[in-house]
Formats: structure tokens, C-alpha cells, sequence
């Protein structure tokens, strides 16, 4: 291509531009409710991001002996303060926490001294136990601290939820663009092979795998990407068909872009709109498909928090209340904070799409 080319290759002819992502956010602003469920959410994450600093079992900062120790960031075996064994500090074992806190020594404890997986094993009461002073949202049925599995379970699920939803909505838009931009054959044949691809058992190649391979969220991330795609790439090849007839895409034609180009910066700017509109349903989505496999076991591993898995353990201890409670709380507001973004950023783009 010419030097001449390539100057009219940079021109960018789609109506699509800062003005119009301007005009998105104020009009996103204006629908207070989703506003103000995007902050909330925002402060939720946030604070579940910042669990290792406030729901720990670890001491934030240790004075024994006249020295100084920061457990949250370092590891210290119990030796270091007045232990037996060569082994890492259980700082709620009561003989640990009389000695770093008598004789003019002191602890500085978090919020809430548990973790995700902290087991303990000094509580007086069974498994597993209601709320109390020590255990403000109990135990569960092997006393781990109900409280810190939900903060961290809302961590794991939102973070999940992010990268699957990112890894789909690359596939889709780039699959959909392909299909939409060509048309004819390529869109033909693409559309069988998709359809197959979509009509395969995926529940069943869960189990298959799960069989096969330790459960992880790797796997279950690379399961769920290869089919959860297959439904945005439909409304982006749609909107791909539409776009290529208009005014601006023949005008870049006739000067010579490159189909990269216009594919990439002429139609896709103009095909979001059902992208964005449906990015925070297609989040709470890929939430409650976690849940629901880690709810029958295909999810999280035994080692990490998971939503899924303390409404399972509320199944089977339905005295225990104050397991699938809370747990129902917090699915049921973050579902909630969800649907009311993606309602508003809905209304945005209607409005000025």
C-alpha cells in the first residue's frame, strides 16, 4: 500500500468517538440506582480484596522479649515464642497468645482473627457453632469461621467472574466479528461448526473432567470460557452484519483501509452496545455458574472459599442456620447490585446508542 494509503488508512471515519463515550457516562450517571449500586459494589470488592488485612489469623504486629514481629508478613515458628516444636506459630493456641501477651508483651490481633481455611481447634464448642463473641457468624461443620468463608468466597466468586467474563467477551466479540464482517461462506460455515461446538453436553464434560483431572479453578475457568462464548458472539456478529452496509464503512473502503482496520476501528466501536449492555449480566452469570458447580462439588477446591460450598454445607446441617443464611444474604445482594448495573447501563445505551 502507498505511502497515500496509509494516510487515509488512519483516518477514522466512525461516527463512534470520545463525544459519545462522553454522553454514555452522563447518561449512565443520571440512573442513580445503578450508580449508586456500582459504588456499593465497588466498596464490597474492595473490602473482600483487603481481607488478608483484616480477617486474618495472623497478628498484625508481635512485641516479644523486647523484639518486634509482623506475622501477617512474615512466618515465625513457635520456638520464637516460648513453643516446643519447629513448626510454623498457631497464634490462637492459648499457650502461644498467654505468652505474647503477658510480661509486658503484646499482640496487635485483626478484626476478625480467622482466615478462609483457619481451623480452630481450641474452641470449647462443637461443630458446628452458633454466633458468639469468638465466631461472630459461627462455624461451619468443621469449624471453620463462617464470617471470613463469606468474604472470601465473595472474592474468589467476583474475581472469577471477571476473568471469565473478559476471556468470553474476547472470544465472542472476536468469533462474531469474523462471522459478521465476511458474511457468505465464512459465516456459513462457521455458524454449523458453532452450533455443534454449543449443542455439546457441557455439564457432562464438567463431570467427565473432574474425574480425570484435581479440581481447580483453572480448569473450571478454561470449561466454562470454552463454551460460554457462543452466546455474545451471536449479538456481535448481528451487529457486525448491520454495521458493514453503513455509509462510513464504504467510505473507508473506497479509500483504501485495510478489512483490519475497518473491522477493528470503524464497525467494532459501533457494535458494543450489546456488549456493554449485557457485560455486568454476563458477570452475575458466570457467579451463579460457579456456585452452582461448586454447589455440586465440580466447583472450588476443598482448600478455598466458595459460596457454592457453604450453601452445600447449609444443606446438610439445616439446624445450623447461620450457614446458609448469610450465605443467601450475600449471593442474593450481589446478584442484585448486578442486575440493577446492568438495568442502568441498559438504559444508558438506549438512550444514547
Amino acid at each position: 500500500m502507498s505511502a497515500a494509503d496509509n494516510s487515509n488508512d488512519s483516518i477514522n471515519l466512525s461516527p463512534t468517538g470520545d463525544s459519545f463515550r462522553k454522553r454514555l457516562i452522563r447518561a449512565f450517571y443520571r440512573q442513580k440506582g445503578a450508580l449508586w449500586s456500582l459504588r456499593l459494589f465497588l466498596i464490597l470488592f474492595v473490602i473482600s480484596v483487603a481481607a488478608p488485612l483484616w480477617c486474618n489469623d495472623k497478628p498484625i504486629l508481635v512485641r516479644y522479649q523486647n523484639q518486634y514481629y509482623f506475622p501477617l508478613f512474615v512466618n515465625y515458628y513457635e520456638t520464637q515464642f516460648g513453643g516446643d516444636f519447629e513448626t510454623y506459630a498457631d497464634y490462637l493456641d492459648p499457650f502461644i497468645r498467654e505468652n505474647i501477651t503477658t510480661n509486658g508483651n503484646f499482640a496487635i490481633y485483626l478484626p476478625n482473627p480467622y482466615d478462609d481455611h483457619t481451623l480452630n481447634e481450641f474452641d470449647t464448642q462443637p461443630n458446628p457453632a452458633p454466633p458468639s463473641s469468638n465466631h461472630l457468624l459461627g462455624t461451619d461443620d468443621i469449624g471453620q469461621d463462617i464470617l471470613a468463608r463469606l468474604v472470601y468466597g465473595f472474592r474468589n466468586s467476583v474475581l472469577f467472574a471477571l476473568v471469565l467474563t473478559f476471556m468470553t467477551t474476547i472470544l465472542g466479540i472476536f468469533f462474531g466479528a469474523i462471522q459478521g464482517f465476511f458474511g457468505g461462506k465464512v459465516d456459513l460455515i462457521l455458524q454449523r461448526i458453532f452450533e455443534i461446538w454449543g449443542g455439546l453436553p457441557e455439564l457432562y464434560l464438567l463431570i467427565i473432567f473432574a474425574s480425570f483431572f484435581e479440581p481447580s479453578l483453572l480448569l473450571l475457568l478454561l470449561l466454562l470460557t470454552a463454551f460460554s462464548w457462543l452466546g455474545l458472539s451471536d449479538y456481535v456478529r448481528a451487529e457486525f452484519l448491520k454495521n458493514r452496509q453503513m455509509d462510513y464503512v464504504m467510505a473507508a473502503k473506497s479509500m483504501g483501509a485495510s478489512n483490519k482496520r475497518i473491522m477493528w476501528q470503524h464497525i467494532l466501536p459501533n457494535s458494543l452496545t450489546p456488549v456493554l449492555a449485557f457485560l455486568p449480566f454476563r458477570i452475575s452469570g458466570a457467579v451463579l455458574a460457579l456456585t452452582s458447580l461448586d454447589f455440586l462439588g465440580l466447583g472450588v477446591p476443598g482448600d478455598q472459599a466458595g459460596l457454592g460450598n457453604l450453601l452445600a454445607q447449609g444443606k446438610d446441617n439445616l439446624d445450623a442456620w447461620w450457614i446458609a443464611l448469610p450465605t443467601f444474604i450475600v449471593l442474593t445482594v450481589m446478584l442484585l447490585l448486578l442486575v440493577i448495573i446492568g438495568d442502568g447501563l441498559r438504559r444508558a445505551l438506549d438512550v444514547y446508542s
